[in-house]
């Protein structure tokens, strides 16, 4: 939903049609932890929120909409609070591993909404100009441009190394998503918390970035 939109400002109908959209979401989310892809389909999206298929269709009209506008809705809440984020002032290298561990949270807050994103990112599907998922990484990549002005990052390609520490982060997040109680639960290294996991690698793709 648009920003500037808010619940108070939409008719009844809006809201309920809202609402409607929001149960498939959720219970798209639900079948996928408990069942993986295969448990998704349009007739159990329609049996778990009591509706009919045909009237799911009015809404998604493929398992790959569903799944485009669940990408949205995490990149739409990455910007917002990789936004307040940067509002917190400070140089780019510190802005940068802000938003990293922004990033972090931002997944671990609903891991299932988060796994499910990127687990059905079509492939022929691109990341246009007016996505959210585009204007998330063009936010890290003019940080890094900035930082690379003012002589605190190293001499690189900006759009090459967005890109690579978007990866990065990424990486770390699917692995926190997906594995309950990392890294604590592995085997001798119960002592080690997500937080200080999160900290030396955010470090760390600072210090690649820094002159």
């Amino acid at each position: 939903m648009n920003a500037e939109v808010t619940i108070d400002s939409l008719t009844p109908a809006e809201r309920r049609r809202l609402k409607v959209r929001d149960a498939i979401i959720e219970a798209a989310e639900s079948l996928f932890t408990k069942e993986g892809e295969q448990g998704i389909s349009m007739r159990r999206l329609a049996e778990a929120i009591d509706y009919s298929p045909a009237a799911i269709y009015k809404y998604f009209d493929s398992k790959e909409a569903l799944f485009s506008e669940m990408r949205e809705l995490f990149f739409e809440r990455l910007i917002r609070r990789m936004g307040e984020a940067t509002e917190e002032g400070g140089d780019e290298h510190v802005l940068c591993a802000r938003c990293g561990k922004v990033y972090i949270e931002t997944a671990l807050e609903e891991p299932n909404h988060y796994i499910m994103a990127f687990s059905f990112w079509n492939k022929d599907e691109e990341v246009h100009e007016g996505s959210f998922a585009f204007h998330a990484e063009k936010m890290l990549c003019d940080m890094i441009r900035s930082g690379i002005g003012k002589g605190i990052f190293r001499d690189m390609d900006p759009l090459v190394a967005s890109k690579s520490v978007w990866a990065s982060v990424h990486g770390l997040a699917t692995l926190m998503a997906s594995i309950d109680d990392f890294p604590a639960s592995m085997p001798g290294s119960e002592h080690v918390t997500r937080q200080q996991v999160i900290d030396f690698h955010t470090d760390m793709i600072i210090r690649g970035l820094k002159t």
